[in-house]
């Protein structure tokens, strides 16, 4: 495959861009087009030679009909590839005007003042990250950090590729007769049939069971904390709530250790882009901002441990401080904050169950989706979550169908979400309708699924490669003792919410506190949330100065 492809179009300012864009040239193949027939020749002659396009480039200075042409075409052309639409100074304003829905919809990614000189930073800042989350989802990774060996890509081998994914490493899987297969085997030959073998640039090579496995070989383990060490705090969950809390806190001087069960970043992670976020107009994938506030928080001293999902809290001995359990080991606290977030309902259909990692996924699995090429796929929620799910799978899948038991998304979904699925051609929404049977194709992976209508009973049988499953809210606090109140869904209760006989001296507990002294609660967790990145970021920094009133006590 050659190297991946820019195509700019551009009737009168091809010599600017030209410049701009030349110090792109040694690492992609930039194209310059001066007309829309030009532009698709181009475009067509790099996919059948095996170039791969990452973006189109479009100057708005085409005829107002053709540019719409053009930009629709690159979509049904390569409809994984970045869209930049770059307008001329002297007409900008009239453009932005112009072009406001067509960013906000998503049929481009971002509209963009041309260069008026060398060095203009702050456009190619906006053209790096178009790239990099291109590069991040699409681009098969030119130097992998993490090689799994397997003679099938089962089950196992996609959900240790999603956890990568998830925390931006990048992996690729290679079967053990091919040359990275046989390099690999020769440094850890005694796992020979014990797939898959997982060897890393870090120098760890051996048999992975399971993606805990892996992430204790890349994290550690919590009881390599020393264990007569009290911290400040311990954040149970890497999720925004959890990310934003162990910035806080560290920055300010406090202990903190962040102990996650999964992958950093939580649900968010897997959002493949967020595009109502405070303070990145172009929008940003769920990975990167988690590995963003991750590099923060370890800047300022936290200290992470991946893979340990929390199994208790209790007292010491001395009543003084709390102690959360992991497998792993304990972690000694003088404050807890809960924010392990919410889980993915279970479907509940058992035929489906038994195809989870076969096409069958909870979650958006953005890994997965690359492996859906020309497939139809399914994808059940009316989230943002699935929203955000729906138009990365469309970037692969030939056609993707939206399924709620709801009338529509109005009720659930943000606007900006609704507006890209309707413009998406590739998407369809399918409401007052649930997912009730499935099973599999001749070699073991989903080949169809049964559609009920929830008024009328009728059933419709589809074809299906794919079935990302986003069902809304299941609390992760079962582990979390009895003198932690929650209500009656099970989500944990905290400040007004907890009911008055449970108050001290008539006074309620501190917002985010919870009916034990010293734990307090935050994000997706907590009874009453709202269930948004920006609002459990919120609760996340705010508890820091709670927890600085309980440590002053």
């Amino acid at each position: 495959m050659g190297a991946p492809a820019i195509v700019i179009a551009s009737t009168h300012h091809a010599a600017e861009l030209g410049e701009a864009f030349a110090r792109y040239e040694r690492e992609y193949d930039v194209r310059m087009a001066t007309d829309e027939a030009t532009a698709k020749a181009c475009a067509k002659e790099l996919l059948t030679t095996g170039h791969p396009v990452a973006l189109f480039v479009v100057d708005s200075d085409h005829d107002q009909e053709k540019l719409y042409q053009l930009i629709n075409g690159t979509r049904q052309a390569v409809p994984t590839a970045r869209r930049l639409i770059v307008t001329h100074v002297s007409r900008f304003r009239e453009d932005n005007q112009t072009f406001r829905h067509a960013v906000a919809a998503g049929k481009v990614d971002a509209l963009l003042l041309m260069p008026q000189g060398p060095r203009d930073e702050e456009f190619h800042l906006a053209v790096g990250e178009l790239l990099n989350e291109w590069n991040a989802t699409v681009a098969a990774p030119v130097v992998e950090n993490v090689r799994i060996i397997t003679p099938e890509k089962d089950a196992l081998a996609r959900d240790l590729l999603d956890y990568l994914a998830r925390v931006g490493m990048p992996a690729g899987v290679h079967h053990p007769d091919s040359e990275v297969g046989r390099e690999v085997m020769a440094s850890c030959p005694e796992d020979e049939g014990r797939w898959p073998v997982v060897s890393s640039l870090a120098g760890w090579c051996g048999h992975c069971p399971d993606v805990r496995s892996l992430a204790n070989q890349l994290y550690g383990r919590p009881d390599d904390i020393d264990l007569d060490e009290v911290v400040d705090l311990v954040v149970v969950g890497a999720g925004p709530a959890g990310l934003a809390a162990s910035v806080y806190a560290s920055s300010e001087g406090l202990t903190t250790v962040c102990l996650e069960a999964e992958a950093i970043g939580g649900q968010a992670g897997t959002s493949s882009m967020i595009r109502n976020y405070l303070g990145f107009p172009r929008g940003i994938s769920g990975m990167r901002l988690a590995q963003r506030a991750r590099g923060q928080a370890l800047r300022f001293g936290t200290r992470f441990f991946t893979g340990w999902p929390a199994t208790g809290i209790s007292q010491c001995e001395h009543g003084d401080h709390h102690v959360v359990h992991t497998d792993g080991g304990d972690v000694h606290a003088r404050s807890v904050l809960v924010s392990t977030g919410v889980d993915y309902r279970r479907l509940g259909v058992e035929s489906l169950e038994e195809l989870v990692g076969r096409g069958v996924y909870y979650g958006a699995a953005m890994a997965a989706a690359r492996e859906l090429a020309g497939d139809h796929v399914v994808v059940v929620g009316g989230g943002n979550s699935a929203g955000q799910a729906a138009i990365h799978a469309a970037r692969f899948a030939s056609s993707v169908t939206v399924v709620v038991r709801r009338p529509d998304l109005t009720a659930t979904m943000s606007s900006y979400l609704i507006d890209e699925i309707e413009w998406n051609p590739r998407i369809t929404v399918r409401p007052c309708t649930r997912v009730v049977d499935g099973g599999p194709d001749d070699v073991g992976q989903l080949g169809w699924l049964d559609m009920e209508d929830v008024d009328t009973g009728a059933r419709e049988r589809v074809e299906a490669r794919g079935l990302f499953l986003l069902l809304g809210a299941a609390p992760e606090c079962g582990w979390l003792p009895d003198a932690v109140l929650r209500d009656e869904r099970g989500f944990v209760l905290t400040g007004r919410d907890v009911p008055t006989e449970r108050w001290v001296d008539g006074v309620p507990p501190e917002d985010l506190a919870t009916t034990v002294p010293g734990i307090f609660a935050g994000g997706d967790i907590r009874a009453g949330s709202m269930k948004r990145v920006a609002s459990a970021t919120g609760e996340g920094a705010s508890v820091v100065s709670s927890v600085h009133t309980w440590l002053g006590q």
